[in-house]
């Protein structure tokens, strides 16, 4: 990074216009010169979390699949294969990636004979708490506050945004789903306290308003969606003046920033346009700001991390990839059944096509990886302080239990992670002591517990630990 003299703009400076704040990302105008400038740069240094869950486990996580290498890779440490397994598509950033294999996630198994069978809708609720869910189809819902809240209520009162929360799925259902479990339970993976679920957004356009601020009422947001204006349109006048004070590094950086800005708009633009011209869709009744294409959905929610990282608005991000008993069908797999129909194969071929559906799934991180690589702040990339986890609190769909569930880690979190690593963690540790550890390298060290944990677990030692 270029230390600038004279000139400083602070870091918290927005392009404003009429019910629009679109903030910027680093600039070197915004570090001063000298130890002041040194000062300010390890202010600005944070470290960034995005916690993303998957339903219904993995092929890797049954008898079978676990002797083929499906999920983790046979080896343990750094010299692994990764070919035979689901993770293959993040071969080109396994400098990046920690595997922990042999987890459990036994705070999402039945502790009464009630709950028995109820699996599907209590486990998204557990993922992040590592907590048990109270059993209830009412308003009385208990479980946890979730590790990415713990860290948001720490570190994301600095942003004008604590924390997002994301998904793709439907998840606007309301009361009881299913075995005496309210909805909220399936629906939210983000818990503020132990009765406080936070709403998941599935509209990229709500999120992409929420991020910019554009328009301060609906009436305006559709006004302006109608009138086919971007919400650059708004801040012309602030751009163009900012622009005349900037050094020539800085203009190209705003310029690159602004057109994603604007390419993403168009993206979402056009999308409208298409699910609202009275086409057949693929997805009934969705908004018309989600695609029918569940890859361009999902880069779409990518797209909009990032921007947000850039800009700092927020530093913390929850995504939830599907609900549970999705009967979702991925035709870039190749395998005709829905997802959950698939997750109950027993035979090779079907958990071999269940794998498919992992490494699809799987192959989607990359599109984020690159475009998170591919933005500097600093003399480090968005990629290097952030810490992304990829998981699910099931492990054998079939069986439905929660025994040696998927879990990576991926990103630098910020010079605390080791990358190019796989972990197998001794039989029983509760994925909480993972997390835990977790919590503890994104600065939360002063925790001493956190859901069921037995004690941290960390994994930055490619031994096999306590």
């Amino acid at each position: 990074m270029k230390l600038i003299t004279g000139m400083h703009l602070p870091r918290r400076t927005f392009l404003r216009g009429v019910g629009a704040a679109v903030a910027l990302p680093l600039l070197d105008s915004m570090i001063p010169a000298g130890r002041l400038g040194a000062q300010t740069s390890k202010a600005l240094d944070k470290p960034r979390l995005i916690a993303i869950e998957n339903s219904h486990g993995a092929a890797g996580s049954n008898a079978w699949g676990a002797s083929e290498n499906l999920w983790a890779p046979a080896a343990v440490g750094r010299d692994f294969d990764l070919a035979p397994s689901a993770l293959l598509p993040l071969e080109p950033y396994r400098d990046k990636l920690a595997i922990v294999s042999n987890t459990d996630v036994r705070m999402a198994e039945a502790f009464a004979p009630k709950e028995i069978g109820a699996d599907h809708f209590r486990s998204s609720a557990v993922f992040l708490t590592q907590a048990h869910p109270r059993q209830t189809e009412g308003s009385a819902v208990f479980v946890g506050t979730s590790m990415d809240q713990l860290f948001a209520q720490r570190f994301g009162q600095e942003t004008p945004i604590p924390s997002m929360q994301l998904c793709i799925e439907n998840v606007d259902q309301a009361g009881g789903c299913g075995y005496g479990y309210a909805c909220v339970y399936t629906d939210t993976i983000s818990w503020a306290s132990p009765d406080e679920p936070l709403p998941m957004i599935r509209d990229p356009r709500a999120a992409f308003d929420q991020l910019f601020g554009a328009g301060g009422t609906a009436e305006e947001r559709a006004r302006r969606r109608r009138s086919h204006t971007s919400i650059l349109d708004w801040v012309t006048g602030e751009v163009s003046r900012l622009m005349a004070t900037l050094p020539s590094e800085d203009q190209a950086r705003v310029d690159r920033y602004l057109e994603n800005i604007r390419e993403l708009e168009r993206r979402l633009q056009g999308i409208e346009a298409q699910n609202s011209s009275g086409a057949a869709r693929e997805l009934p009744g969705a908004p018309a700001g989600v695609p029918d294409s569940y890859t361009e959905h999902m880069h779409l929610m990518f797209d909009l991390q990032t921007l947000a990282f850039e800009s700092d608005v927020t530093r913390v991000f929850s995504l939830k990839m599907s609900r549970d008993v999705s009967g979702r069908v991925f035709p870039e797999t190749g395998v005709p059944t829905g997802y959950h129909s698939q997750s109950h194969a027993t035979g090779e071929t079907g958990v071999r096509d269940f794998y498919e559906i992992n490494k699809y799934h799987v192959g989607l991180l990359p599109y984020l990886l690159d475009r998170l690589s591919d933005s500097m702040e600093g003399d480090a990339s968005l990629l290097d302080k952030t810490m992304i986890l990829y998981g699910s609190p099931m492990g054998d769909g079939n069986l439905h239990n929660h025994r040696r569930v998927p879990f990576i880690v991926l990103g630098g979190g910020n010079g605390q992670l080791n990358g190019g690593l796989h972990v197998k963690a001794p039989d029983g540790t509760p994925m909480a002591n993972v997390m835990l550890a977790l919590l503890h390298q994104l600065g939360l060290d002063d925790l001493d517990s956190f859901g069921d944990s037995t004690g941290a677990f960390s994994i930055t030692s490619p031994k096999v630990l306590p």
